[in-house]
């Protein structure tokens, strides 16, 4: 009787929206992290807007919570209040679960509390949770399972994803404290600015909880190291984390995303910093006042947080524009897949210099530490930097239009957006609420991924069972 009712029930208008609902959201793991990332937002905004939440006990306005519950959700650290008055205790709490949440990620979330109430995963988790660690699969076609992590080891990724969360930034908080109390800061507001400051730099966020930010910690070099171990850990991606903790010393057992991961990361943290010392030594606004040491850590430290990191011992808009572009470029790229950073990804910006290497030298095929790279992952490589600089285009378009204010400026902070970096040139703070929301939606856009949204839309691959007549158009 009861089976009647249920089956009766679900032919009914609200059934069958319901149930369409359901197909929609459940049907790929990209639509389930977008429909959830939008759930946590509004549950942070109606947090955030609570009287309780901020200093003055008043309704924060709905484009300062909203604005700030995306930069939180989506770790990336840009704010239109400030951030270590605006908010209360209670705030500040919200603002610390909400990063650690965003910085997890929703799949894999979803798919570590599944694994703790059920002590096992079935099969459609580990393929959810397989679609978070490697686009490629959300995105549809075959994969080369060389290439991600073998669906029996998803429950040994989502151990080593909790564990290495937990032992980091519980690792980080432990070293920071007496750093910061040697730093001058009450060991009584250190317990609670350490864990704060270790989950900021483990997830690439980059709020501060102090009056001044990391600004005040300028001189202090332990401080900076242990934000900048912080940064780069978040940013490598778990499966990086996760094959490196299986074969540390045994690097002809790394996967190729693991070895371009981490060689395109250092050459990029290197390069930037020998570009910032190279464009600003003579600046006396920002590294034209300092010593060679202090020039050279500062350079370090601005090429780790234009990467994702996104905090700033320097003011930003004193940068000279051929720095704030090179900052663009680095912000635009990010971290690692399956990271808490954001942006196109290293991998991204690594295959497609192998690519255009391999075309310059005639070779047939994409090769790179002795693996073919398949045309299939070019492509999706590609996909990934045209959707992602049509995105910057559009809102830097919209924004410089809306607020008229300097475009360098404007793109300087929507490739932060969009990259979830969380660096400002002082534009964010400025925004009227239309420019807000605009670059509240850029941060969401960035933080899902390209590769996830074309998936989302794209629903299903097909299979295409003919093949049409082959025409080479003139290119280049």
């Amino acid at each position: 009787m009861s089976g009647t009712m249920s089956a009766s029930s679900q032919r009914t208008p609200v059934g069958l929206v319901a149930k369409r609902i359901k197909h929609v959201v459940t049907s790929s793991p990209s639509r389930f992290a977008i429909v959830v990332f939008a759930t946590l937002i509004l549950v942070f905004t109606g947090l955030l807007s609570l009287p309780i939440s901020s200093v003055s006990r008043t309704v924060t306005p709905l484009s300062d919570a909203l604005f700030t519950a995306v930069s939180t959700i989506c770790v990336t650290g840009l704010a239109t209040v400030d951030m270590s008055t605006h908010w209360s205790g209670f705030g500040q709490v919200v603002i610390f679960i909400g990063v650690n949440i965003g910085g997890l990620g929703v799949l894999t979330l979803a798919s570590l509390m599944g694994l703790v109430i059920s002590k096992r995963l079935g099969l459609s988790a580990k393929l959810m949770a397989a679609g978070d660690t490697n686009p490629l699969r959300a995105h549809g076609g075959v994969v080369n399972e060389s290439q991600t992590v073998r669906l029996g080891e998803v429950g040994q990724l989502l151990t080593t994803v909790a564990f290495s969360a937990l032992i980091i930034e519980g690792s980080l908080a432990v070293l920071l404290y007496p750093a910061l109390v040697m730093a001058g800061v009450d060991p009584f507001s250190a317990l609670w600015e350490a864990p704060y400051f270790a989950a900021m730099a483990f997830t690439n966020t980059g709020f501060a909880p102090n009056d001044g930010g990391v600004a005040v910690f300028g001189d202090d070099y332990l401080v900076l190291f242990l934000l900048m171990a912080g940064v780069f850990l978040g940013s490598i991606g778990f499966p990086v984390i996760y094959t490196l903790a299986k074969h540390v010393w045994h690097v002809k057992r790394w996967s190729l995303h693991s070895k371009l991961t981490l060689v395109t990361t250092i050459l990029l943290f290197f390069a930037g910093a020998a570009v910032f010392l190279l464009l600003e030594y003579d600046n006396p606004r920002t590294f034209g006042s300092m010593d060679a040491v202090d020039t050279t850590v500062q350079a370090f430290f601005l090429s780790a947080m234009t990467r994702s990191g996104g905090f700033s011992v320097i003011d930003i808009s004193d940068l000279n524009g051929s720095s704030m572009l090179v900052a663009c470029m680095l912000m635009f790229v990010g971290g690692g897949s399956a990271s808490t950073a954001g942006g196109i990804k290293v991998t991204t910006l690594a295959v497609l210099a192998i690519a255009v290497w391999s075309e310059a030298k005639g070779r047939q095929s994409v090769e790179a530490f002795g693996r073919r790279i398949p045309s299939d992952v070019q492509r999706v490589a590609l996909s990934v930097v045209a959707w992602g600089a049509t995105i910057v285009a559009i809102s830097t378009i919209a924004i410089t239009q809306l607020t008229k204010f300097p475009v360098v400026e404007v793109l300087f902070d929507v490739i932060s957006a969009f990259g979830t970096v969380g660096l400002s040139s002082g534009v964010t703070e400025q925004l009227p609420d239309s420019g807000s929301y605009l670059l509240a939606l850029t941060i969401f856009m960035g933080r899902v991924g390209t590769v996830t949204l074309a998936a989302a839309v794209a629903a299903t691959s097909r299979s295409q069972l003919y093949s049409l007549p082959v025409e080479r158009p003139i290119v280049g």
